[in-house]
């Protein structure tokens, strides 16, 4: 679906997978639910559109749509950020396991979601393993 802004009509999506540093299994129970939440909130305030999303124990699948008036970095940067922010304030406890705010690893993986659009969506809901949480349950 092409959507427009004042002067532009546009349809970017993108693949992105993030894990939490050093890769560890620590996104499970309410934190999970916790998360799914606030990547929903934080992809609204940007006029990001979450087409499916999963997190799972130790990383995170989304699509989403972008505007091109944000770059995939800044998006990436911002949802990683305001996350660990938002989550060390909540669950203090975390501080003692990671060094400053940095919850999140520094990479991320990034791709353009083209025509194959309904084989990444179902890659994404495939990585429902242990109980993981889904972001979107868009249709």
């Amino acid at each position: 679906m092409k959507r427009s802004l004042s002067h532009t009509v546009w349809e970017c999506k993108y693949h992105i997978v993030w894990v939490p540093k050093k890769r560890r299994k620590i996104v499970y129970g309410k934190l999970r639910q916790e998360l799914r939440t606030i990547l929903k909130r934080l992809c609204q305030y940007k006029g990001v559109e979450v087409i499916e999303g999963t997190i799972c124990i130790d990383h995170i699948h989304m699509c989403l749509a972008i505007p091109p008036k944000y770059s995939v970095s800044t998006i990436v940067g911002y949802l990683k950020g305001k996350s660990a922010m938002i989550v060390f304030e909540k669950y203090s406890r975390l501080k003692r396991n990671f060094r400053g705010y940095s919850f999140w690893a520094r990479g991320y993986y990034v791709s353009t979601v083209g025509l194959d659009e309904a084989k990444i969506r179902k890659y994404i809901k495939n990585q429902d393993i242990n109980g993981s949480v889904r972001v979107c349950e868009r249709k």
